[in-house]
């Protein structure tokens, strides 16, 4: 795409360049102001193509430790020094055909062949290269290109008014052509207020009409996002940088988060194809968290592993009960400041009238490095489980039995049949009464985790 640019632009300088030396000649011969006027609009032409093949040269440069959000409003200054060049020409061209005018001198133009020609010859070259750059600025989304298309629309008009001038100076009225350079100049006005009107729009960061609000709309129809706080959008060359602030449900876990911030990402990408957006999310409480989902978010917001949460409603009081799991080799009184704290936290959360009761229990096991026991050992537990299975008559056909030996002790895996149709409750329970009871028959046995699946045929 750089290179795109890079040749367009030199094309553009070859066109402009050749066009003034035309008009310079022809308007020297001819002694027609409106032609060099055209000649000098040529000429600036020639000037700001020069600068946008430079500019589109350094925009092109990816960001660095001095430019973080790239080098694209090289461009937008480029443009800007085209404006100045643009009014600068039109006040010189106005002032001279103004003086002429009003002072009463009359010069002597030649409304020769060649003049029409040269003028003709400008139309059909501005035409095809205002089309061209029009294109590949669109393209691109480069300022500066854009720029040189106005320059050349805005010759191909002020062309046809010279071209009307000579016209008049043919059928005997020599003041035409100075007319003709102030309707070029005013041409000039013209397109050099659109053109800078635009680029200080970019300079000032000032966001594309309506952008703000359909980026708002995009991210609003992504799942998960419940507000969107904050949407702020501006164009730098041919990228618009985009920085939203979402809010998403507190209890979501982060993996969750980053997909919805993903999301958005693509979503807005698919609309804008050249913006590179930033999502910043901020959780938050919705109305209708449940009370065991506030305590979850409040664990995990200390890093505490908690487990068995009940909440019950008492003679119109709430209670709160958890596990919590801590480190086996903390001190209690340790444990217990930490218990206190997270107490604290539900009680700040759901309101000091809350009962909170927390039972404390080592973490379980993790990290460990451990081998597998041998066979005889692990037929030993398979055996003891399959016998305390018969006995409960829920649990059966043990199977996959594992032993693993630690320096914390033994770590038994099973897996077990159940009948489909119990409760889980039902189940949990009748796993617990095998686990407990393989323990009580080994008791260098840590850890029994056993994984029960529904009974098949």
């Amino acid at each position: 795409m750089q290179d795109i640019k890079q040749r367009v632009a030199l094309t553009s300088i070859a066109a402009s360049g050749g066009l003034t030396l035309a008009k310079g000649v022809v308007g020297l011969a001819t002694g027609s102001l409106a032609i060099l006027s055209e000649a000098a609009h040529s000429l600036l032409d020639l000037a700001a193509t020069i600068m946008t093949y430079f500019a589109v040269r350094v925009s092109g440069r990816p960001a660095d430790e001095e430019h973080h959000y790239g080098h694209g409003k090289v461009e937008s200054v480029t443009a800007l020094a085209e404006t100045a060049l643009l009014f600068l020409l039109s006040g010189m061209v106005i002032w001279e055909a103004g003086h002429r005018l009003i002072g009463g001198e009359t010069h002597a133009v030649a409304a020769t062949v060649w003049a029409f020609g040269v003028i003709v010859v400008s139309i059909v070259v501005d035409f095809f290269r205002a089309r061209v750059l029009y294109r590949v600025a669109k393209e691109t989304a480069s300022e500066a290109l854009e720029a040189d298309a106005l320059h050349f629309g805005s010759d191909m008009w002020s062309s046809a008014a010279v071209l009307i001038g000579l016209g008049a100076v043919l059928m005997g009225f020599p003041w035409a052509d100075s007319a003709a350079a102030i309707v070029v100049a005013l041409f000039i006005c013209v397109a050099g207020w659109r053109l800078g009107r635009r680029t200080i729009e970019t300079l000032t960061d000032t966001a594309p009409a309506g952008a703000g609000e359909r980026i708002r709309a995009i991210a609003t129809r992504i799942a998960g996002v419940v507000a969107v706080d904050r949407v702020r959008v501006r164009p730098a060359g041919p990228t618009l940088f985009v920085d939203l602030d979402v809010a998403v449900s507190r209890t979501l876990p982060l993996d969750r988060v980053t997909t919805i911030k993903d999301r958005i990402v693509t979503a807005v990408r698919s609309e804008f194809p050249t913006a590179e957006t930033t999502v910043n999310s901020e959780p938050r409480a919705l109305d209708d968290e449940t009370v065991l989902e506030r305590v979850m978010v409040i664990a995990r917001n200390r890093a505490l592993a908690i487990h068995h949460v009940t909440v019950q409603a008492i003679a119109g009081r709430l209670s709160v009960s958890l596990d919590l799991e801590v480190d086996g080799s903390l001190a209690f009184s340790r444990a217990h400041e930490i218990a206190d704290g997270l107490e604290q936290a539900v009680r700040d959360e759901l309101g000091i009238e809350v009962e909170v009761e927390t039972h404390v229990e080592p973490l379980q096991t993790r990290g460990l490095f451990g081998r597998d026991a041998a066979d005889e050992r692990i037929r030993a537990v398979q055996d003891e489980l399959s016998s305390i299975a018969q006995n409960l008559g829920v649990v059966r056909d043990v199977h996959d039995v594992r032993v693993r030996e630690t320096p914390d002790g033994e770590i038994v895996n099973f897996h077990a049949y159940v009948d489909p149709l119990l409760s889980v409750s039902e189940v949990h329970d009748r796993i617990d009464d095998l686990e407990r009871g393989l323990r009580l028959r080994f008791p260098t046995i840590k850890r029994v985790i056993g994984h029960a699946e529904p009974r098949r045929g």
